[in-house]
């Protein structure tokens, strides 16, 4: 489908899902965006739903100007994925051995490492930037510095909620290894830090909803908070890339006969703000549940934890400023999948997958989220689909 057009308070709302389909709190979230005078432009992705302050699945564009809660919490977060030389001729008729490995490589929940993990170990990490990213951390605010020894600690780590693990197949039979992290425990420190700020400047106090409160170019305060920003998404890709190699090293391990290969690693952030140009103008973009899908750009929009996931190449539309999905969305909260949905149920919903099967898990339960399929199918004009996964093994905190 192409875009639909809502109407907003300065900019039109440009939504790439049926607006009667979009909760009446999530469209309320929204026209609040429209308001905000440094509004260049406001796209909604399919999986829109939602979210604390701004709705997840919008990309905002604003003209010298960034609203923290329009990032979120878990700055940086996003998804890596990447092909092996496995095929699923190549897999045991049990994956619960391998999922324990997993599991015992990478801490998820609220685990971390006993100590860092030296990625120099680590035979599949990227350690490019690696200490140009470490160095950034003696400039970040003062607020979060005693967190330095924890932050190092849980580089490499899982994390809990919608955050996963997974070992799956495409239709050809090829395995893939794909995950979903952001910046844990201090990426969420610095957004709650800057979202305090950001609610007490003077320049803030007529705005219709606090939470969008924003950051002003050339202030102390925006300098801070883009500081702080770039850094915590540099410290989320990390580390993605620090898991990442430590999932590749469980499967060596798992199949040491195999030798096993990979293609490239594939890495995008779906909650992030980007310096891009459209209409002849620069603006700071803010990615809140989407991905970008610049012409060529390789995506990964996942579904849940029972359901297909897929690997995408932008096709580059100015139009949602070369954004995409970031995932299937949410179609009810939390607290409503717990109250709708069993164990049974989730035993039900995730047969075949190797995966936590307890309460701890059901408001994750396939049945909480929106169809992946449809949601693909309402931006193909934004991505074209390169590979379509299947889920073998899930592991979530």
């Amino acid at each position: 489908m192409t875009y639909t057009e809502v109407s907003g308070a300065r900019v039109p709302i440009r939504m790439w899902a049926d607006p009667a389909t979009v909760e009446s709190a999530a469209l309320q979230q929204l026209r609040n965006i429209s308001t905000l005078p440094w509004l260049h432009g406001l796209a909604v992705m399919p999986d829109v739903h939602l979210g604390k302050g701004a709705t997840v699945g919008s990309v905002i564009a604003m003209k010298d100007a960034v609203c923290p809660a329009a990032v979120g919490v878990d700055i940086g977060c996003g998804m890596s994925a990447v092909k092996t030389s496995l095929t699923a001729r190549d897999l045991p008729d049990d994956l619960g051995r391998l999922r324990s490995r997993i599991e015992r490589l990478i801490p998820v929940g609220r685990g971390l490492h006993d100590e860092p993990v030296d990625p120099a170990k680590l035979r599949d990490f990227p350690v490019a930037g690696w200490e140009r990213m470490w160095s950034g951390f003696d400039s970040i605010t003062e607020a979060v510095k005693d967190r330095h020894d924890r932050a190092a600690k849980q580089l490499g780590t899982l994390g809990s909620g919608n955050h996963f693990i997974e070992f799956c197949l495409d239709t050809a039979g090829s395995v893939w290894l794909m995950l979903h992290s952001g910046s844990r425990n201090i990426g969420k420190e610095l957004a709650e830090h800057h979202m305090t700020v950001a609610r007490a400047l003077p320049h803030n106090q007529g705005i219709v909803d606090r939470d969008l409160a924003v950051f002003l170019a050339g202030t102390p305060e925006m300098a801070a908070y883009r500081n702080d920003l770039f850094w915590a998404q540099s410290y989320a890709k990390y580390n993605r890339a620090l898991m990442m190699a430590l999932f590749q090293q469980a499967v060596r391990d798992e199949f040491p006969r195999a030798d096993v290969a990979f293609d490239q690693v594939i890495s995008c952030h779906h909650n992030y703000v980007a310096e891009e140009r459209y209409d002849g103008v620069d603006v700071l973009v803010t990615r809140k549940g989407a991905i970008r899908a610049g012409s060529g750009d390789l995506g990964i929009i996942p579904g849940s934890m029972g359901t297909g996931s897929y690997i995408v190449r932008g096709l580059g539309n100015p139009d949602s400023f070369n954004s995409a999905s970031h995932g299937a969305g949410r179609k009810m909260s939390r607290t409503a999948a717990k109250k709708k949905f069993t164990v049974r149920d989730l035993e039900e919903q995730t047969r075949g997958v190797e995966c936590r099967k307890d309460s701890g898990v059901v408001d994750e339960i396939p049945g909480a989220y929106k169809s992946i399929e449809k949601v693909i199918d309402q931006q193909r004009d934004l991505v074209e689909v390169v590979a379509q996964l299947k889920q073998v093994i899930c592991v979530k905190g």
